[in-house]
């Protein structure tokens, strides 16, 4: 039997200088991101299915029922009970739920983040040491810290895909020590990631496979990532809702199906029954996935587009992105991108094995210097745009016309912004925007504004106790950008409708964040300052 032992290789200074300097930027940018109220919907999801996990009501969400094809496709009322599993299979998310338990935050979830992406580079570094010099695996590691497709995902909201690097890394170095057991418990939690992690793992077995090292493990990896993933989505997750089938393969995947819905099973038939649809599909648009990969190489001054072995692991991953519908796909500086980094790196370090003489020409070198620093300022202009913001107070929004928040500005507005969130009782039903859902998503009876109805517990459709719109940012935003525009309007005429009918009154008004509550009367103060506030929104819009 052969035995697991540690590689008795130190990891070098410089990376684990790069994997410190990479930990506490990312962790400052990410968490003054969440305290800046510029962390999103997909945070409060997360937290909400964390804290609801630890009051035993594991994997329910009513923000997540607030996206699910019931709600947006048969206008039916979001639910508190709503299991989110029926969008996103995660069980892999309860190995966190201790570490949740003493410190139950939202905030604490991008620390989770940032941790597991920076352990990631560290096992990339072990993993790398097993085939090439230190100095050569050491740039590698830099080259992970660096890449665009790996400091965009970790700055944004927190995602489950931020475990694959760390898991997928350690399954290929456990492969490469030939210790199986860890092996085949990191392939389990790969699967329990989510329900698409299997692509990458069948790359796996794929390059275990075709590169003949292990021909029959790599086809039992094959065999299991590949019929996991077919049975969770077609037999398992509809289980608990329709959304995989109505909803996300349809939104991604609609174009190879014929109706409204379609199972994982008919999408494949009809990849597989139209070839030359799929084939344009895999390329189209052109410039955009050309774009794409070499976003992808940069990094790694391009050596994955010459690795056999990238292709083979990362070439799923790519696959299934080139194949999807919809800008995010290709949208390098998200967490679909991170999913492709372990193939792609793993390549690159074989590619390396056999070819180090070139790491020894200083002219190759400076040039891969020049690429880590073209990706380094990729990711901090990318990672400032409307996807995550991350670098807000640097870089404007927009420079025609001119949208810019100073940091003074953004920390003033939120010192306004907390009394009246204050104000909000921890157990109350509550509506709110987008960006302060994060912040009160620590509660059973929560929902995105313009929406005030949920199914509580009972069963019962209730109109949230509270209602809180921060109008300061869309106002801010929506001179250039259409969705903020269109937002803030539909918010004035929301107000102006609940506080005429007397359904609603104004209790709190700071700095265009208002403050609702369900069966009272509006402040006087503060409805005065609502009514200006709206009169000089009125003549904008």
């Amino acid at each position: 039997m052969i035995q697991f032992r540690l590689p008795k290789l130190s990891v070098s200074k410089v990376a684990i200088a790069a994997g410190l300097i990479f930990f506490i930027l990312t962790l400052i940018l990410s968490l003054h991101r969440h305290y800046t109220f510029y962390s999103s919907y997909d945070q409060g999801i997360f937290n909400q299915v964390f804290w609801n996990g630890l009051h035993g009501r594991f994997f329910e969400s009513s923000l997540s029922s607030q996206l699910s094809t019931n709600v947006v496709h048969q206008g039916e009322v979001p639910e508190v009970y709503y299991h989110r599993l029926g969008q996103h299979f995660t069980p892999a998310l309860l190995l966190w739920l201790p570490l949740y338990a003493l410190f139950p935050s939202p905030a604490t979830l991008s620390v989770l983040q940032v941790t597991l992406v920076t352990a990631a580079g560290l096992v990339l570094y072990i993993l790398a040491r097993q085939y090439v010099q230190p100095n050569l695996a050491t740039l590698i590691t830099v080259s992970f810290y660096c890449a665009n497709a790996v400091i965009g995902p970790t700055l944004s909201n927190f995602h489950d895909i931020s475990q694959i690097p760390l898991f997928m890394f350690g399954l290929l170095l456990a492969m490469e020590k030939r210790c199986w057991w860890v092996f085949w418990i990191l392939a389990v939690l790969i699967l329990a990631v989510r329900e698409d992690a299997g692509v990458g793992l069948f790359g796996v077995g794929f390059y275990m496979i075709l590169s003949q090292r292990y021909p029959p493990m790599g086809l039992a990896v094959c065999t299991i990532s590949f019929g996991y993933m077919i049975l969770l989505t077609n037999l398992i997750m509809p289980l608990f809702s329709d959304d995989v089938s109505q909803r996300f393969m349809m939104e991604r995947f609609g174009q190879y199906a014929e109706g409204n819905e379609a199972p994982t099973l008919e999408i494949i038939w009809g990849m597989i029954s139209n070839p030359w649809r799929l084939l344009r599909e895999l390329v189209d648009p052109p410039n955009r996935t050309l774009n794409y990969l070499l976003g992808q190489w940069l990094p790694l001054a391009f050596v994955p587009a010459v690795a056999p072995a990238a292709w083979m692991i990362g070439g799923f991953p790519l696959l299934k992105l080139f194949l999807a519908q919809g800008d995010s796909v290709l949208a390098i500086n998200i967490r679909y991108a991170m999913t492709v980094v372990p193939g792609l790196f793993y390549g690159a370090i074989i590619w390396w094995q056999k070819h180090q003489e070139l790491f020894n020409k200083v002219l190759f070198r400076r040039f891969w210097i020049l690429c880590i620093s073209l990706t380094l300022i990729f990711s901090f202009t990318s990672s400032s745009s409307a996807l995550n913001r991350a670098f807000y107070f640097l870089l404007p929004d927009s420079f025609n016309p001119w949208v810019y928040i100073s940091l003074p500005q953004q920390w003033h507005h939120v010192a306004q912004m907390r009394p009246l969130l204050n104000q909000i009782p921890p157990n109350a039903s509550v509506s709110a925007t987008t960006y302060i859902i994060p912040h009160l998503s620590s509660r059973r009876e929560i929902i995105r504004l313009p929406d005030l109805k949920l199914r509580n517990d009972q069963g019962k459709v209730i109109k949230v106790e509270y209602c809180i719109a921060d109008l300061w940012q869309l106002e801010r935003y929506q001179v250039a950008f259409k969705e903020e525009r269109s937002q803030l309007r539909n918010l004035v005429t929301l107000i102006n409708k609940l506080t005429r009918k007397n359904d609603y009154g104004i209790i709190g008004f700071q700095d265009g964040v208002i403050l609702l509550k369900k069966g009272v009367a509006s402040n006087p103060q503060s409805n005065e300052e609502w009514l200006e506030f709206r009169q000089k929104i009125e003549l904008i819009l």
